[in-house]
């Protein structure tokens, strides 16, 4: 097996990982409320990467990044500025998820792969034909999914959008970053920032918080922790290695579909034909936001 396929099996192995993550997501708004979730979510996530940086070399045979002087203050700025964004786009995505669906939650949420190259006109970056297509159908396909009668978005939905949005300025203050710091150091700073952000709400908030429900909860914590953040997190950086970014990208796009799936086996969720056909449009806006046009397929 070449290495290129062993990386696009990793990669459809973690949109499978984190599509699954929107059912635990679902799940463990049974037990705890949405702050408590994602702060117990991102310190089981800070350990664990902690714990992968300092045996890394055991479990790969190979030393990681040596993080040089000139990373030390991009990865630690970079880190507190990006977990603050991942701690908005998670709060919206936490609540988001108790009132609508995982499939819809996942299908909306990856809006943000539509979004990032349209807030890049802000940066001087010119925007394709096709990029406007996939926006248009992206919209229709909203649409059919979140609208209801009366031009009414639901209460879930609306939260799962900015969530999206959230998400779109998280990858754009990575994509900054990211390039001059210590990758794992900069996303385990993430998790932690991002876990004080859930604290402070949770405090702010007033939320009842027990170990007891934490207990009853700590099934789907773990899998949001352990598997969604950290092992996604480090089978993303491991394949993207051995494939092209396209590729990858197209791979990654498929969370949303996997998560409508785990919808349907693990937690009964149906979907109508109106919300399957939105559900349609939305995945083929996001395909078609990927492709690479006539030039960039002729430089690979």
């Amino acid at each position: 097996m070449s290495e290129k396929m062993k990386g696009n099996l990793l990669l459809l192995l973690t949109a499978m990982i984190w599509g699954a993550s929107f059912v635990a997501q679902v799940s463990g708004m049974d037990h705890v409320g949405p702050f408590a979730f994602n702060f117990a979510r991102n310190v089981v996530a800070t350990l664990f990467l902690y714990v992968v940086l300092k045996l890394w070399p055991l479990i790969t045979g190979k030393e990681m990044e040596e993080e040089t002087p000139e990373m030390k203050r991009p990865t630690l700025i970079g880190g507190i500025l990006v977990g603050i964004v991942l701690g908005i786009a998670m709060t919206f995505q936490q609540i988001g998820v108790i009132y609508t669906t995982a499939g819809k939650a996942g299908f909306i949420t990856a809006l943000y792969i539509i979004l990032v190259p349209l807030f890049g006109i802000f940066i001087g970056q010119k925007i394709k034909g096709r990029v406007w297509i996939a926006v248009l159908l992206a919209v229709a396909g909203l649409y059919l999914l979140s609208v209801t009668e009366g031009f009414v978005i639901g209460r879930g939905d609306s939260f799962v959008i900015l969530c999206a949005f959230a998400y779109t300025f998280h990858i754009l203050v990575v994509d900054h970053f990211s390039p001059k710091a210590h990758g794992v150091k900069l996303s385990m700073i993430q998790f932690a920032v991002a876990g004080l952000v859930s604290l402070i709400l949770m405090v702010a908030f007033r939320e009842n918080f027990s170990m007891e429900a934490l207990i009853n909860a700590a099934p789907p914590i773990l899998y949001a922790g352990v598997l969604s953040s950290g092992v996604g997190f480090t089978l993303q950086i491991i394949a993207q290695k051995k494939t092209d970014p396209t590729m990858a990208s197209m791979i990654m796009s498929l969370e949303s579909v996997f998560a409508v799936i785990a919808g349907a086996i693990l937690l009964g969720e149906v979907l109508s034909p109106r919300e399957v056909m939105g559900c349609i449009l939305m995945f083929v806006a996001i395909i078609l936001a990927q492709l690479p046009d006539k030039r960039e397929r002729s430089l690979e």
